[in-house]
């Protein structure tokens, strides 16, 4: 290791590319999928779990971790990796997707945001400046800009003046953010679903210079087909030699179907969500484990998955544990789910290495369109 942060470009099959992140406390390996760990957490995983699905970064949430236990009190603890416990790679995000999604409680200026507490009510304050000064006490090797993202649909004008503020606020989290070395700042793509905005925003972030870009602004109401219409051509905006990171994203066809677009990064909470609420994501589709359907099935979840879910427990099981609310569902699930992902990302990346993605994504949605198998 170099003690720098570096990105470089290993290969490409189309606009997808395959690439490898290197920073000082390890590799990230690209197209990567980033479990999101909110408040110091992948909910019902041990990091150890994590780290065995094949993850190599996490995700942790500036704003709840702001909020409980608070950063000052992670700092002086040693930082979020030694909170935590996982020693690889952390990304940070800024706070402002969480901030404005509160609505009612929220008071937005071209200084920063004012809002209270979801937790208890508290008074707070969040600016680029603040931001920065968050995520550095955290530690996380990706720092992402503060920004300030409004849902879809939502008129040109809401996008065009909400896009021009995230832009100040960039270029005020790149003076913020400083020099640290081995640290990474990413700046963030917004623009809603006009295309001439997203160029505006694009060309606006490499006049500051970050040493990665999101694109941010999708996955907030707007559909699939419309994320993959701005995705047709905002990942092209933004340096290639630079990774590029789709916030928020998403299903197993929204992943695909980004890496195809050219992205190298995304994160969801859906794998860990959905193995809490009983669903699984597997090769042909969800599997509802709730389902009366499972009750006497002993069959594995996924014959072809070598996860624990699937290598020692039957569907029955899987189905009995969730009707009793035993924690081992939750975790059988969510680790199962993870391992699933991570499985994707591992054959994207060996498939545009062999230069054969269109067969893989073609073999990919063709199995998935089997549905789920019969019940015994």
């Amino acid at each position: 290791m170099t003690g720098r942060f570096e990105f470089k470009l290993l290969g490409r099959d189309g606009a997808a590319r395959r690439g490898m992140i290197r920073t000082p406390r390890g590799e990230v390996r690209t197209p990567a999928f980033m479990p999101v760990g909110t408040a110091g957490t992948v909910k019902a995983m041990l990091p150890e779990s994590v780290r065995a699905t094949g993850a190599d970064i996490l995700l942790g949430n500036t704003y709840h971790l702001m909020l409980r236990p608070g950063a000052e009190r992670v700092a002086r603890l040693g930082g979020l990796h030694r909170f935590m416990n996982w020693d690889r790679p952390i990304l940070t995000d800024s706070g402002g997707f969480q901030v404005m999604s509160l609505a009612g409680l929220r008071k937005l200026t071209e200084e920063g945001v004012t809002f209270k507490s979801h937790i208890d009510g508290s008074r707070h304050e969040l600016s680029p400046e603040r931001s920065m000064e968050i995520q550095r006490l955290l530690g996380s090797d990706i720092v992402m800009c503060f920004d300030e993202c409004p849902a879809l649909p939502a008129d040109r004008k809401r996008i065009e003046q909400s896009m021009r503020l995230s832009m100040r606020w960039a270029a005020r989290s790149r003076e913020a953010f400083g020099e640290r070395p081995g640290h990474a700042l990413f700046g963030i793509q917004q623009g809603g679903l006009e295309r001439d905005l997203r160029e505006e925003s694009a060309e606006a972030l490499k006049a500051i210079g970050f040493e990665g870009y999101a694109i941010g602004g999708l996955a907030v109401g707007e559909g699939q087909e419309a994320m993959f219409g701005v995705l047709d051509h905002a990942p092209g905006m933004l340096p290639e030699d630079r990774p590029r990171y789709l916030m928020g994203v998403g299903k197993p066809d929204d992943i695909v179907g980004a890496v195809k677009r050219g992205v190298d990064m995304m994160d969801c909470v859906l794998p860990s969500r959905s193995g809490r609420t009983g669903q699984a994501w597997t090769r042909r589709g969800v599997v509802n484990l709730k389902n009366a359907r499972h009750a006497d099935d002993p069959r594995p979840l996924d014959d072809a998955c070598g996860c624990p879910a699937c290598r020692g427990y039957s569907r029955a099981y899987l189905h009995h544990v969730f009707r009793a609310n035993e924690m081992i569902s939750g975790m059988l699930l969510t680790w199962h789910n993870l391992h699933y992902f991570q499985e994707i990302m591992a054959r994207m990346r060996d498939a545009i290495g062999k230069g054969c993605f269109a067969d893989w994504e073609a073999e990919f949605h063709a199995t998935r369109a089997l549905g789920d198998i019969e019940p015994v």
